[in-house]
């Protein structure tokens, strides 16, 4: 216990010291130096305690799922659950400041030529190599979020291609599917379908297609359907790079 610790080396070292080093406030040392708590009320605090460290460190711009994260990097709370975390936050007052449930990777708004939707949800195609669908997430490496772009092959609903940003910058999809050419071949006339966002109606990833003679195909604005098989595959490779 880091209370026990400050109290036999309070002789020795400065508590106000002791107390930064070991993450812990001096308040609640002195309370429990006062009037001991159990064990599991002063692991209930301590939770708290960094529970508004990381809500503060991410500027009140997190949920529970990403506190429960951050907070399993730590040692002392690799074992704390979501709804534990989810429970606290509401006891505290602790919500997230953003609207919506998850990272916007799609900006539809912009000047560029939009591509007709030839793909039209035929997902079943009969030879590989034929339509490569595209989609970009988001996932936690180590510390930083980072934002995935894949290609899967409709054929085999296999991941040909695939690039981790730290931004939403537009080379990214290219340098996927780059990766995507390079290990496939695959010949003139491939289908490269995709959402509606800059990162694929850009002018370099049109000339990219273009260098190539594939053939783009966009969905329709705002129909998430019309990728279903893209977001099988990057589940998969969410996992995957799940790493801490």
């Amino acid at each position: 216990m880091k209370f026990k610790f400050i109290e036999n080396n309070r002789s020795s070292f400065p508590v106000k010291k002791m107390c930064h080093i070991l993450t812990v406030s001096s308040s609640g040392y002195y309370r429990w130096r006062k009037s001991p708590l159990s064990s599991r009320k002063i692991e209930k605090e301590r939770l708290q305690e960094r529970i508004k460290e990381l809500f503060a460190q991410h500027k009140g711009m997190a949920g529970s799922p990403i506190i429960t994260a951050d907070l399993r990097e730590d040692p002392e709370f690799s074992n704390v659950s979501r709804n534990r975390v989810a429970r606290y936050m509401k006891e505290m007052g602790l919500r997230c400041g953003t609207v919506k449930k998850f990272v916007v990777t799609t900006d539809s708004k912009h000047n560029e030529p939009v591509a007709p939707n030839l793909l039209d949800r035929q997902f079943t195609v009969p030879t590989p190599d034929t339509v490569y669908v595209s989609d970009i997430t988001y996932l936690k490496v180590g510390k930083k979020w980072h934002y995935l772009t894949v290609f899967i092959d409709l054929f085999s609903r296999m991941i040909v291609g695939w690039d981790l940003s730290e931004s939403l910058e537009r080379f990214s999809a290219m340098r996927a599917l780059n990766k995507a050419i390079q290990r496939r071949r695959p010949g003139q006339g491939l289908m490269i379908h995709s959402d509606r966002g800059v990162q694929y109606a850009g002018r370099d990833f049109r000339a990219l297609l273009q260098k190539h003679h594939f053939v783009q195909s966009m969905s329709r604005k705002g129909n998430c359907w019309e990728r279903a098989a893209c977001p099988w595959g990057i589940t998969r490779w969410q996992n995957h790079f799940s790493i801490r």
